[in-house]
């Protein structure tokens, strides 16, 4: 029980830097069209998650030292960084579930103004290299079948490497692509947050039970 708060740290802190790396998202995210910056708030939950992860398995080592040396005042340090650490986790996870649509659909939104672009206007080279992007990380062509065929008939250099025109209408929309990649980090994000806080709150309920040497200090 004592190194669960260095556990729970560890695999929050390796889910967030996983998320925050992950190759997909990175591609996408650090696109610019023009002068406009691809939207980032989904950023916003990892980096609290990271925060928190780092910062739970500083405070798990202090938790463990103060209980060698039997210390109620680094105890309950511990405890009270615990607490804060739970209203963390918890506003990372609320965050992710109420944030899983809008991040997507900002997303979309800057995905339809590159691939207008880059349709309607031959010289908009750095629309064209964003849709190009999107089109190979996500292996999609347009956000609908008829964008879709558009796309590959005027502009078949902007769908995936090697596809054609008749593949490129199976294949799935770029729309429903993007809502699945944010959609389902985001979920993961909001899941780990809540799940490390439910069982973080089971542990002090467990610490502060009659039998726990240290109760006063914790309770």
């Amino acid at each position: 029980q004592r190194g669960f708060p260095q556990l729970a740290g560890g695999v929050i802190l390796g889910v967030a830097l996983w998320l925050r790396h992950d190759p997909q998202t990175t591609n996408l995210l650090y696109l610019e069209l023009g002068d406009k910056p691809a939207p980032n708030t989904f950023y916003v939950g990892i980096y609290i998650l990271i925060a928190v992860g780092a910062v739970m398995m500083f405070v798990g080592f202090l938790g463990c030292y103060g209980a060698i040396q039997e210390s109620q005042c680094l105890l309950g340090t511990f405890f009270t960084c615990l607490v804060i650490l739970f209203a963390c986790e918890v506003a990372a996870g609320i965050w992710g579930f109420v944030n899983k649509d809008q991040i997507a659909k900002d997303v979309k939104q800057f995905y339809d103004q590159a691939l207008q672009q880059a349709v309607v206007d031959d010289d908009a080279n750095n629309a064209k290299a964003v849709v190009k992007t999107f089109h190979e990380t996500l292996d999609c062509c347009g956000s609908s079948t008829l964008t879709a065929l558009t796309t590959s008939v005027l502009k078949n250099n902007l769908c995936p490497s090697g596809s054609n025109i008749i593949s490129n209408l199976f294949k799935e929309d770029c729309h429903q692509k993007i809502d699945d990649l944010f959609s389902g980090k985001l979920y993961l994000i909001g899941i780990a947050a809540i799940v490390v806080a439910v069982i973080m709150v089971s542990g002090r309920g467990r610490a502060c039970s009659p039998g726990c040497p240290f109760r006063g200090a914790l309770c």
